[in-house]
C-alpha cells in the first residue's frame, strides 16, 4: 500500500492508465478479428476495406506506446502478407 502523496497518486495515475490502455487494446484486437474474418471468409475487397481500417488505429495505438512499434508493424504485414496470398 502506498503512504506517501506521491506515492498514491502514482498509484492512481497507474490505475488510470491501465484501464485506458486495457480499452485501447481491446479496439486495436476487434479491428484485427474483422481483418481475419474477411479473410477467412475468403472476400478479398472485404478484407482490404478492414485492413485500410484497421492500419491507422493500430498505429496510433503504437504511437501511444500500448503497443510497441515493432508489434504493430510485425500485426499489420502478417495481415498484409495473408490478404494478399487470398488474392493470388
Amino acid at each position: 500500500m502506498a503512504n506517501s502523496k506521491q506515492a498514491r497518486k502514482r498509484a492512481r495515475q497507474a490505475e488510470n492508465r491501465r484501464v485506458l490502455k486495457a480499452s485501447q487494446r481491446s479496439m486495436v484486437r476487434t479491428y484485427i478479428k474483422r481483418v481475419i474474418t474477411a479473410i477467412n471468409g475468403g472476400d478479398h475487397a472485404q478484407a482490404m476495406d478492414a485492413f485500410k481500417a484497421a492500419q491507422p488505429v493500430i498505429d496510433r495505438i503504437a504511437d501511444k506506446d500500448v503497443l510497441s512499434k515493432k508489434k504493430a508493424a510485425r500485426l499489420k504485414s502478417r495481415l498484409n502478407k495473408r490478404i494478399k496470398a487470398l488474392a493470388a
